[in-house]
């Protein structure tokens, strides 16, 4: 259950990144693309803008709350490409590539060489290479925040508070994807909304809500011991040793086994088989799967930016390993699903051939079942150990709309920016259908007996958002939307459902049914 190493990065200030910001205020609801890409599969909304529940009677809109995963990115480093591309160059040297497979390679160098490259000259990225956002998913973020300016209009028309403008607040995980969505977004906020745009906070940095999976015991250390912070960072350090296998009650290793059993069953070398015999002829694939040949990134390559100005050289770890058929098709995988998001970089490449649609499933299930062990529910006997991390980014959502219960309307908004490895837990904590239920320990997770699946839950530029209105009295109620959809709370929190079929909630019912 790895999670990706990434860099810290300054991002542009919001005013370079208006100028570029588009409207995106495209309201019609597409699909998830089909095809199996798990959690990077791109973002959709889920719902038309003028398709939302009024407020009811009486009530205004008052806050916006919400967090949002980076938009879709290329690959996080030269891995799973570099691994690819030294196992076809030895196929070809071999003789061993059908015609299919022939094609694969130069595809694999078009992906490599986008990401080599990715982000030069776009305004807004400041390190050009691996990791970065495509132009897919800053798009993503535009739209999202031009949608979010359409439907609350009214908070966003430069509202006053005791003489002030009510504050846009932006904060990230400090993570160059998230730090680069963060500004995207509010540039976006910027141009869809100008009232508003001298009202954006210069963003901040919050760890222990946007990568509470990561914090360390002495850089993040917490000198009140009864804090909610505190709470996060035992929570992190107890995730952190479950996630390598380390936890007292052997919880991470016996997860471990269970992802490794399910990529070890006969019918996943089958399948995998079957893909990499229409790229490679089977006495090739005889030798991956004998040991005889073994595979890693550990080459060395240079690519330049089209225009010549931009040159990177990079160096494979040699930790993502090319063993057995299974390996290489799971890596193959791992290119498939990047590969939509990078079209517009790699000039419309498509792994689509090379991994038929009958077989994703099988690939994108081994994706999964490593990410519902690795982030999500997990086994109800477990504790919660895979998303206790997220309470400061729970208590951070109620102590907001704490604020407005209270009459302290200095924000109007406050936009929360961060990663995958946060979002899962956090949909988890917040008890979505379909997205938080765990499995006995006793059974392991399928598709056959759990609802829970990487596309629908995290895709990329996933997000959850709280509408909040107020009437005269004081009253506040909360509206949520997963994925610019109106979600329900869970069902224990049905006593503080406003009104039959309405998707406002009291705020007050919601505090005791989440016990905070």
């Amino acid at each position: 259950m790895p999670f990706p190493a990434v860099s810290f990065r300054w991002a542009l200030p919001l005013l370079a990144l208006a100028l570029a910001a588009c409207g995106g205020g495209e309201s019609s609801v597409s699909p998830a693309p089909a095809g199996d890409y798990a959690t990077k599969t791109a973002y959709r909304p889920r719902q038309t803008v003028d398709s939302y529940e009024a407020p009811p009677a009486g009530f205004a809109k008052v806050y916006a709350g919400l967090v949002a995963r980076h938009g879709t990115r290329g690959l996080s480093s030269m891995k799973y490409d570099d691994a690819v591309l030294n196992l076809w160059t030895r196929a070809q040297a071999d003789g061993a590539l059908t015609a299919l497979g022939r094609q694969l390679g130069p595809d694999v160098e078009k992906i490599m060489r986008a990401n080599f490259v990715l982000g030069w000259g776009v305004a807004g990225i400041g390190t050009p290479g691996y990791g970065n956002l495509t132009q897919v998913g800053i798009a993503e973020h535009r739209q999202l925040a031009a949608r979010l300016a359409q439907r609350d209009a009214e908070l966003f028309a430069g509202q006053t508070f005791e003489g002030r403008p009510r504050q846009v607040e932006v904060l990230h995980s400090g993570q160059d994807r998230a730090v680069d969505s963060s500004q995207f977004f509010a540039a976006s906020l910027a141009a869809s909304a100008p009232a508003v745009a001298g009202a954006i906070a210069p963003a901040v940095v919050d760890r222990f809500q946007l990568y509470p999976h990561k914090l360390s015991a002495t850089t993040d250390a917490v000198a009140d011991a009864a804090s909610v912070r505190a709470a996060v960072l035992a929570a992190s350090l107890d995730y952190q040793r479950y996630a390598a296998g380390k936890d007292a009650a052997g919880f991470g290793a016996e997860a471990a086994a269970k992802v490794a059993a399910a990529r070890a069953a006969p019918e996943v070398r089958s399948r995998a088989r079957a893909v990499l015999e229409r790229l490679f002829i089977p006495a090739f694939l005889d030798k991956l799967d004998a040991g005889t040949y073994a595979f890693a990134n550990n080459g060395t390559r240079t690519f330049a930016s089209a225009d010549g100005r931009f040159t990177s050289t990079l160096t494979g770890d040699g930790k993502t390993k090319v063993q057995s058929a299974v390996d290489a098709a799971a890596l193959l995988y791992e290119l498939y699903i990047i590969a939509p998001g990078l079209r517009q970089e790699t000039g419309g490449v498509s792994l689509d051939a090379y991994l038929p649609a009958e077989y994703a499933p099988t690939f994108a299930y081994l994706q999964d079942i490593d990410d519902f062990y690795g982030k999500g529910p997990a086994a109800s006997e477990y504790g919660g150990i895979t998303t206790r991390f997220t309470q400061a980014l729970l208590q951070d959502f109620f102590d907001e709309v704490g604020r407005i219960a209270q009459g302290r309307m200095e924000r109007v908004a406050r936009l929360r920016f961060t990663h995958a490895e946060v979002m899962i837990p956090f949909i988890v904590r917040l008890g979505l259908r379909d997205a938080s239920t765990p499995v006995p320990r006793a059974q392991t997770y399928s598709y056959a007996n759990n609802p829970w699946r990487g596309e629908d839950v995290s895709p990329m530029a996933t997000n959850v958002q709280w509408d909040v209105v107020r009437d005269g009295r004081g009253t506040v109620l909360v509206k949520m939307l997963f994925n610019e959809q109106e979600v329900d709370f869970p069902g224990d929190c049905e006593a503080a459902r406003y009104a039959g079929g309405s998707h406002y909630y009291r705020f007050d019912g919601l505090r005791r049914c989440y016990g905070l």
